[in-house]
């Protein structure tokens, strides 16, 4: 099987440039990470978000002589890990976070390594400092961090400064520095499952705003939860990221990103089978990370194996994650379940005999569905729902359809419209290479599917933190999205739940038979990963 990146966390920062492809999108959100203003980027989980947040970092950094604007990265996927007695405790964690990622590259670039007022305020400590030694706000991180582990504690709190004392620790470092401002790329803003700590997050992103600090954060479609003080067309610009499969660089931007990884045998089978990787990046819809892991699963290309491929990952493995939502937030899970009902019972149904109809005459093809504005809003928040899963995308509002009615356009993942295609790679590109957004499915304002939804919705409320986090760490390792070789690998040691891979070691993995210092790393960072991935939602 080949073995590709499919997280940038697994990419070091300094090899990130190597890897990027560059489109007029791509661009466009990269400058806007790179500006003033603050910035929310909202994508599905695997279309790359945290690979452009560290394309910015990295033209900053490069840029830094000239241009003194400093890139901070900060990654918020251990924010589902704490579990303490404080009700802010996700605001102060995340300030904390913050504080230590600022002191840390300061000190990575060279600059403000003495000792400074604003220094001991971002540091949390008074004292002259010691050489790398952790610092007590990295120890107050870590105490929030850890606080999964047991009952829920209190964290002493007396080393985190305020709002206001951070902003001028920030301003006076900056004049010292010589630094025109500090540019917080957050990536993992928000757990999309807890709305409470979106909420936290939200409040302070507005409130960190200064002519010497800029946040940036990346989230996902559908799910976020800005809360009542944040106005997201007011408070930041929202931009989002969607590849565009009607784009005429698509297919070509999509090979690209693979030939940046691929060995020369898989670029030979490529070359080979030129359209059945097509199809493969097509049924990707725009998704790097989907298209890699079924390149991987079909590394020939043969018709064979791409069409066993495209029924296996886009009829089950696509679902799976979407599926299994329930089990992290039950109150959620007539939404989910009818979600499925309504893609694959109606609207894929629908859009395939659609498409049997226009090939035979020879006309354009269809992947789209509208939703007129009137729907009933549990609709909408189950399509939210998908919209976070990658299951469908919101192509554009305000759209008039039969008897000049108005409602939302959406596609449907290109991979599960395909995958209903008795041979795939017979009919698969035709559908993918004519596609047109005028054909669509229509459901109006009153349409007879919703009515089960709508008899069904309960009242909700929001889980506990410690309530979502003991249910998650119970669960078995095959929910994590590794590789079967690494699961195997964890399974030898014994462990049996998320929860115990948090807990194993590097010298724990090295027992096992050809796995030294470098394999044990590469396999805990992996492993840690799809935890961190697991729990944030």
């Amino acid at each position: 099987m080949a073995e590709f990146f499919y997280r940038t966390e697994d990419i070091k920062p300094e090899e990130v440039a190597k890897y990027f492809v560059e489109t007029k999108r791509d661009r466009e959100i990269i400058n806007a990470l790179k500006a003033r203003n603050p910035v929310v980027l909202a994508g599905s989980r695997g279309v790359g978000k945290s690979f452009l947040l560290r394309v910015a970092e990295s033209e900053l950094l490069a840029e830094f002589e000239s241009q003194r604007a400093l890139p901070v990265y900060v990654s918020f996927n251990r924010s589902s890990l704490i579990n303490t007695t404080d009700p802010q405790q996700f605001q102060h964690w995340m300030l904390a976070r913050i504080c230590a990622r600022i002191v840390r590259t300061l000190n990575t670039v060279g600059l403000s390594v003495g000792k400074s007022r604003a220094l001991s305020i971002l540091r949390g400590d008074s004292a002259d400092p010691i050489p790398d030694s952790e610092t007590p706000i990295e120890r107050l991180v870590h105490s929030f961090e850890e606080s999964w582990k047991g009952e829920p504690i209190t964290i002493d709190l007396s080393s985190l400064p305020t709002l206001d004392d951070f902003r001028d620790a920030v301003e006076d470092l900056c004049k010292d520095d010589n630094i025109t401002r500090i540019v917080v790329l957050i990536d993992e803003a928000a757990h999309i499952l807890l709305p409470e700590q979106q909420r936290q997050f939200f409040t302070l992103f507005r409130d960190l705003r200064s002519p010497y600090l800029g946040c940036k954060a990346a989230v996902y479609p559908g799910v976020t939860s800005y809360g009542d003080t944040f106005q997201p067309l007011h408070d930041a610009t929202v931009l989002s990221f969607d590849r565009d499969i009607l784009g005429a660089d698509y297919v070509g931007t999509m090979r690209e990103i693979v030939e940046k990884q691929a060995e020369s045998a898989t670029l030979e089978d490529i070359a080979r089978n030129d359209k059945n990787f097509t199809l493969l990046a097509y049924a990707a819809s725009g998704n790097p990370r989907i298209l890699l892991k079924t390149l991987a699963r079909a590394p020939r290309l043969s018709a064979t194996q791409t069409n066993d491929v495209v029924r296996e990952y886009y009829r089950n493995d696509l679902w799976s994650e979407h599926s299994t939502l329930p089990e992290k937030y039950a109150g959620h899970q007539y939404l989910i379940d009818w979600g499925r009902q309504f893609i694959e019972g109606a609207v894929l149904p629908d859009l395939q005999k659609k498409n049997e109809q226009y090939l035979e005459q020879e006309q354009k093809s269809t992947c789209f569905f509208w939703i007129h504005r009137d729907a009933p809003q549990p609709v909408k928040e189950a399509l939210k729902l998908l919209a976070y899963s990658g299951i469908v995308t919101e192509h554009a509002t305000g759209i008039r359809a039969t008897r000049s009615e108005v409602g939302s356009r959406y596609a449907v993942n290109l991979g599960a419209l395909i995958a209903q295609e008795g041979i795939p790679t017979s009919t698969g590109l035709r559908i993918a290479r004519n596609l047109t957004p005028k054909r669509m499915s229509e459901f109006g304002a009153n349409h007879s599917i919703y009515q089960s939804l709508l008899s069904a919705v309960p009242t909700f409320a929001e889980p506990s933190v410690g309530v979502v986090l003991k249910q998650r760490l119970a669960k078995p390792l095959n929910v994590l999205d590794i590789t079967e070789w690494q699961l195997t690998r964890l399974q030898k040691l014994e462990l049996k739940t998320v929860g115990d891979v948090l807990l194993a070691s590097e010298s724990e993995l090295q027992t096992l038979s050809y796995v030294g210092e470098k394999r044990s790393r590469r396999i805990r960072n992996a492993a840690l990963a799809a935890v961190f991935e697991y729990l944030s939602g």
